[in-house]
This record gives C-alpha cells, sequence and structure tokens, in this order.
C-alpha cells in the first residue's frame, strides 16, 4: 500500500515529465524517422543546449524563478564572439577570448538584473521575461548604431556601405571558431559510453570504501554499468551509432560533455557551500532567511550573476558547436530563454525546485519532440506545418502550466491551517 501511495505520489509530482516521455516515444514511432538520424540529432541538440539549461539551476533553487534574462547573458557572450571575429583570434584561443569578454559583462548585466529583480520580488519569472525584451531593443542599437560608427570595427564584420552590423557572421573558414570546442577531440559513441561506465562503476566501489553508499546503491549502479555496456552487443542497436547500416557515425565530442560535467558538478559542489545553503534558505523562505542573519538581497544578487555569465558561455558553446556554422548577429539569442525555461521544466523542475538530472532530462526530451513534431504531424495530419504549431504550443504551454501550479500550490500553502502545517513541518 506504501508503495503503491508512494507511485500515485511521484507520478503526481511529475506528471508533465511522464506525458512528455510517453508524447516523445510515441512520435519518434509514428514520424518513422531512422533511428540513426534521431539519435545524431538529439546528441547534437543536447551538445549545444545542456550548458545553457543548467544555468537556470541556480536562480531557480535561490527562488527566483526561471531566469528569462539568460537572454542578457548570451547577448554578453555575442558581443564578446564580434570582437573576437574583428580581432581576428581564432579557434580554441577564439574561443576563449570570447569568454573572458563574457565574464566581466556578463557580472555587470547580472549585476544590473538582479537589482531590478530585487525590486519585484515574487514576479521574478515574468520580469526577467520583460527585461530580457527590454534588454533585446539596447542589444539592436548597439549592433546597427554604435558597433562600426562610434566604436569602430573592421570591414569584415561591417554592413558594407552602411554602419552596424552584419546579419549574419560566418564561424567557419578563416574565422576558425566553429567546431573550436567540438572538434578537438571526438570518440565513438560506444567508446564514450564505456568510459563514463567505467568511471561509473569505479566512482561507486570508492564511495562505498567511504561508507558514502551502501550495497544495494552500489549493486545498482555497478549493474547499470554493465547493462548499458553491454547493449553494444545487440547488432541492431549497435548500427544505429556506429553508422554500419549506411548511417552515420555518431561521435562524443568530450571536452564539450567535460565542460558539461563541470558545471554539474560546480552546481552539485556550490549547493554544499555556505553560499549554497543562503540559496537554499532564500528558496524556501525570505523571511526566515532575513530572520536568521543572511542578506536576501546579495544572495539573490549573486545568484543571478552567476547564471547570466553561465548563460554567456553556454551561448559560446551553442554558436561554435556542429551544425551552426554561421552567426545570426540580431536573432541568435532570441529564444535562448524560452527553449531553456521550458527544458528543464519538462525535466521534472519547478519554479523552485531543479537539479542536474532534470535540466539534462529535460534537454533530451525537449528537443526529441523538435526533431520528430514534423514528421509525426505530416505523417498523423497530412500537413508538417502543424508540427510547428505544435513546437510553439508546447514552448509556451509547459511554461504557462508550471507558472499557474506554482501559483495554486502558492494558495494553497497560504491557507490557515496549510500555513500552520508548514511551519511546523519547518
Amino acid at each position: 500500500m506504501a508503495d503503491r501511495k508512494g507511485f500515485a505520489e511521484n507520478l503526481k509530482k511529475y506528471a508533465v515529465t511522464y506525458l512528455f516521455i510517453a508524447i516523445s516515444v510515441f512520435f519518434i514511432i509514428v514520424s518513422k524517422l531512422d533511428m540513426n538520424y534521431v539519435c545524431s540529432q538529439l546528441l547534437l541538440r543536447l551538445n549545444r543546449n545542456a550548458f545553457i539549461v543548467l544555468a537556470l539551476i541556480i536562480p531557480i533553487v535561490a527562488g527566483m524563478g526561471i531566469n528569462f534574462a539568460i537572454t542578457i547573458g548570451a547577448m554578453a557572450a555575442q558581443i564578446g564572439l564580434l570582437l573576437t571575429i574583428n580581432w581576428g583570434v581564432t579557434g580554441f584561443t577564439g574561443i576563449l577570448l570570447a569568454a573572458g569578454i563574457t565574464l566581466p559583462l556578463g557580472l555587470l548585466f547580472g549585476f544590473l538584473i538582479g537589482k531590478m529583480l530585487n525590486k519585484m520580488k515574487g514576479q521574478e519569472t515574468i520580469g526577467s521575461m520583460i527585461l530580457g525584451y527590454f534588454a533585446n531593443g539596447a542589444y539592436q542599437l548597439l549592433f546597427l548604431f554604435i558597433f562600426g560608427n562610434i566604436i569602430p570595427l573592421n570591414k569584415n564584420v561591417t554592413i558594407v556601405g552602411a554602419t552596424g552590423v552584419q546579419n549574419t557572421l560566418n564561424l567557419t573558414g578563416d574565422t576558425g571558431l566553429y567546431k573550436a570546442v567540438d572538434g578537438i577531440l571526438a570518440l565513438p559513441f560506444f567508446t564514450a559510453v564505456w568510459i563514463l561506465c567505467g568511471a561509473l562503476a569505479a566512482w561507486s566501489v570508492i564511495q562505498f570504501i567511504r561508507k558514502k553508499y551502501n550495497q544495494k546503491k552500489l549493486i545498482v549502479n555497478l549493474s547499470l554499468s554493465a547493462v548499458i555496456s553491454l547493449l553494444y552487443v545487440f547488432p541492431d542497436i549497435r548500427a544505429v551509432f556506429d553508422g554500419s547500416k549506411g548511417g552515420r557515425v555518431i561521435t562524443v565530442p568530450v571536452i564539450t560533455w567535460v565542460i558539461i560535467l563541470m558545471l554539474c558538478v560546480f552546481n552539485s559542489l556550490i549547493m554544499k557551500t555556505k553560499l549554497g545553503q543562503k540559496f537554499r534558505a532564500v528558496g524556501q523562505n525570505r523571511t526566515v532567511a532575513n530572520a536568521s542573519g543572511i542578506n536576501v538581497n546579495r544572495t539573490r544578487l549573486i545568484a543571478i550573476m552567476i547564471s547570466t555569465v553561465l548563460a554567456g558561455w553556454g551561448q559560446i558553446l551553442f554558436m561554435q558547436s556542429e551544425g551552426i556554422g554561421t552567426f545570426q548577429t540580431y536573432a541568435a539569442h532570441e529564444q535562448v530563454g524560452l527553449y531553456a525555461g521550458a527544458a528543464i521544466l519538462v525535466g521534472g523542475a519547478s519554479i523552485d525546485r531543479a537539479t542536474n538530472w532534470q535540466a539534462l532530462l529535460g534537454t533530451f526530451l525537449f528537443h526529441s519532440l523538435f526533431i520528430t513534431a514534423q514528421n509525426a504531424a505530416s505523417n498523423l495530419f497530412g500537413d508538417s506545418v502543424i508540427g510547428e504549431y505544435f513546437r510553439a504550443f508546447l514552448s509556451y504551454g509547459v511554461i504557462a502550466l508550471a507558472l499557474v501550479l506554482y501559483a495554486w500550490k502558492g494558495a494553497q500553502k497560504r491557507k490557515p491551517g496549510n500555513e500552520l502545517k508548514g511551519a511546523v513541518k519547518n
């Protein structure tokens, strides 16, 4: 009975995630796309988007909702990329330079965003979205008038016969920024999987010896590592990834994923520090945190500044990744906040709770629908355009649902009886 009740609670808590899993499986089947194509595109989208989605976690934990103002972090990154291209710095060095320029810009923008959001407590999610729209106007002014006019740029990046930056900048060829991180080291998919499984098994044994894991958890992790590693034995599964049946050989950009995993580790470790404890305390109850001597506004400000910088670095990873190759100077940042916010919510996060696993799972599920929606709609309704409408509906719909659920839960907590129960529980 207890197990059944626990399952029902889990189903209720993660209903959106389970629904998206079901829809994703259904769309993959109905779309009739080759699995090699689906898996290769999914991995590409994970490479591009995972870092940006992970950048949302800290503000959520700090009780500031979904930071749609990460769009402004993406703008900072694009300023860094523009200057890097203008100065002719290429390859991985160029990426490092762009990241270095993004750091102070992201901190400055994050500081200003945090100051604004501290003035609109309780409305941060909507407030950050509006700030993103406002900043977009300033960004357009910067790229259309200030760059190339007040701030001189070379002819390679400006509009011929006019002022302002070109609509599209090429990252390939002499620019040398295309796949500057992805292309450093790539391994076949199953080779990367075996390395990861070996690392998981070794880590589990070490944690068991340190008495951090019990025997049950050790066995589960070792069994999981063994099962995943043995999937290569099955020819049909192997053919999906190694291109033996005429498909693409799927590879994993190792350095990109090392960076993504480093961010996961950073998110986990910072929550164990004194600062991370402040994030949690402020996110759970600002009044109690303030009474405990925590500077609430300062803590929230730090959370937004970190998120803005991380989002900028994530945008750099996105722009250099395989399949992009060009820099859409006036539009590349516009959907960053929307898609990242929708993805993390799909993974089971809420307005006030998020984890690394939820961010990665949400990115996987959200983009699996993007890949298959058009073909699935075409096969179901005879019109692929419906798939585009479905994408937009999912993007906005899941955010609207999260906001409604958050408001409903808040209203439930504010009821006299529930407030007393919550106080006793805390």
